[in-house]
This record gives structure tokens, sequence and C-alpha cells, in this order.
């Protein structure tokens, strides 16, 4: 078995705000800003200092080239609420369809099973 290290999960919160700041070429007090707005909102270590995960710096790296294109921290808070409310819709939505798919495939293979044709092969005929 395979152990799985800290670093190999995208959502384990490893990097400082100094090591983060110097990765993306922006200020410390940068990053604190968008924490502050809760564009990006790191964890805290037990002392306290702001942890950030692989994937908080990729939201950083959008935030950043939003932010150089003159979006408000306001905006950007908003447009990452919005895709974060469009994942949970689409994800909704493919539960919904394998659901259905599931039942339909159910209800083909009892009607198969008895005998009968389905309406909707009936109609084909016509």
């Amino acid at each position: 078995m395979m152990v799985r290290l800290p670093f190999d999960d995208e959502h384990a919160p490893l990097y400082s705000v100094g090591q983060v700041a110097e990765m993306l070429h922006v200020q410390q007090a940068f990053l604190r800003r968008l924490d502050e707005h809760d564009v990006v909102r790191p964890a805290r270590s037990t002392g306290g200092q702001r942890r950030y995960t692989r994937h908080e710096i990729d939201d950083l790296q959008d935030a950043i080239e939003l932010v150089g294109e003159g979006i408000s921290l306001v905006a950007v808070r908003r447009i990452f609420e919005l895709r974060h409310q469009v994942a949970e819709l689409k994800a909704e939505l493919a539960g919904e369809r394998a659901v259905r798919e599931k039942r339909r495939s159910s209800d083909e293979r009892r009607t198969r099973a008895s005998g009968d044709v389905p309406p909707h092969a009936r109609s084909r005929g016509r």
C-alpha cells in the first residue's frame, strides 16, 4: 500500500503566506487583503498563521489575474461564489441524471422481463 503524503493532497494546508507570496510574485499584504475580503480564506495553523492549499493557490492565481484586469476584490469574490454555485449545480444535475438513467434502465429491464412493449417503442411503429 502506498502512503499518501500531505503534499499529495491538493486540499492540505501546507504553504505559508510568505511562501505563496514568493511563488506568485505578490506582496504578503495583498494575500492578507484577499483573505480579509473573503476572496480566498486559508486555514490557520495552531499559531494563527495562514496556511494555503494547492487548490487555494490556484484560486489566488485566478484572483491575481482578475485584479490585474481591473476587477475589484468585491467582484472577484462574487465571481468565485458564482463559480462555486455553478459547480454545485452541475454536480446536482449529474446526480439527478444518474438517478433518472438508473430508473430508466430498471424500467426497461422490468418491461423486457414481463414481455410488454414499452410505450415509447409502440409509438415509433406508427
